[in-house]
């Protein structure tokens, strides 16, 4: 049996802090009402890490009135999170290096290095994206269900969810064999793992397009009208697609756009067909549809043909601050159904 060490918390937190302090900077630590107690240069502050660090993260720290850190820590704070908590007064570090801390003689402000693109983690394979996907659109955690919601094979289904079982992102209950019962541990973590693998992924082709629309949600309405009576399978995603399923943005002015094609000449062929021409910084962009169920599970919302809500929430939070808002308001509205 083999153990796993899993590392604590407030040591990474003390860790990431003091990899971004000076070297002259004189520090101490100990036990702290949020989480760590951390002096430096005399001046006590309380460290608390939030976990990856996205928006979610950030959010459930601010939103208490008392107990809030002094610095809050995670693995690679995205934009929306930095943004929240500066607007609370709480400084952050990540484990990039990137860091904003301000507090009386203590000033330290610094980027960070980029996390180097690995591909997703190991064992987050296409079939297990796209049955994570299958699950958390409803589809049960049964081979039968997921073979047939993704059209994968029956082997691709059975190992994909052990694979979700081991990760702990879903508990079985009883039995053997196709139909034995498999349940979502948790949604949340089910959606973040999910996104966070769908993220990790190398970049896909794309082809950017010239539009002159005044409205971006109309533009794919009208184009996507045309790509149907070609018999051309598309689906929206991003900003686009989550302002049809769960409307938060005011304006939306770009779009992208999944194709049923693998190459780059089937993307042309696809803008051709609804009397696009390609050109660099179009504000629409074409990309082949990068999962099975990304395709058979897409559905229409008031005429528009959106990606699954996974999709476009993993897609849309990538989209700066507001993207983030505009996906933690998506995962609200569908948890909510």
């Amino acid at each position: 049996m083999t153990t796993v060490r899993v590392r604590d918390p407030g040591r990474r937190a003390e860790e990431a802090v003091r990899a971004v302090l000076p070297r002259v900077a004189r520090v101490c630590t100990g036990e702290g009402n949020t989480g760590v107690g951390m002096t430096i240069n005399d001046h006590l502050f309380q460290i608390k890490w939030i976990g990856d660090g996205r928006l979610a993260d950030a959010r459930r720290v601010v939103t208490p009135r008392r107990g809030r850190p002094d610095i809050a820590v995670a693995r690679h704070m995205s934009p929306g999170a930095r943004e929240t908590l500066a607007g609370a007064g709480i400084g952050w570090v990540d484990e990039t290096g990137a860091a904003e801390i301000a507090a009386g003689t203590i000033v330290i402000s610094r980027p960070g290095r980029p996390p180097k693109p690995g591909g997703p983690p190991k064992r987050w394979t296409p079939s297990v994206i796209a049955v994570a996907e299958a699950l958390l659109c409803g589809t049960k955690a049964t081979v039968a269900a997921t073979e047939e919601a993704t059209g994968l094979s029956n082997g691709s289904c059975t190992t994909a969810l052990r694979v979700l079982t081991d990760f702990g992102l879903l508990q079985a209950d009883a039995g053997r064999g196709r139909d034995s019962a498999r349940r979502v541990a948790d949604h949340d973590l089910l959606l973040d793992a999910y996104a966070a693998a769908v993220e990790a992924l190398p970049p896909s082709i794309s082809l950017q397009i010239g539009v002159t629309w005044r409205d971006t949600i109309d533009g794919v309405l009208k184009i996507g009208a045309k790509w149907d009576k070609a018999k051309v399978e598309w689906a929206s995603t991003g900003a686009v697609a989550a302002a049809r399923i769960a409307p938060h943005l005011t304006t939306v002015n770009a779009a992208d756009v999944y194709v049923d094609t693998e190459t780059i000449l089937g993307l042309e062929a696809a803008a051709a067909k609804a009397g696009l021409r390609p050109i660099d910084g179009g504000r629409l962009t074409l990309r082949p549809f990068p999962s099975v169920t990304a395709r058979r599970l897409a559905t229409r919302v008031d005429g528009l043909r959106v990606a699954p809500w996974p999709r476009v929430f993993a897609d849309v939070r990538t989209v700066g601050v507001r993207g983030e808002e505009a996906a933690e308001h998506l995962r609200e509205v569908m948890h909510g159904r």
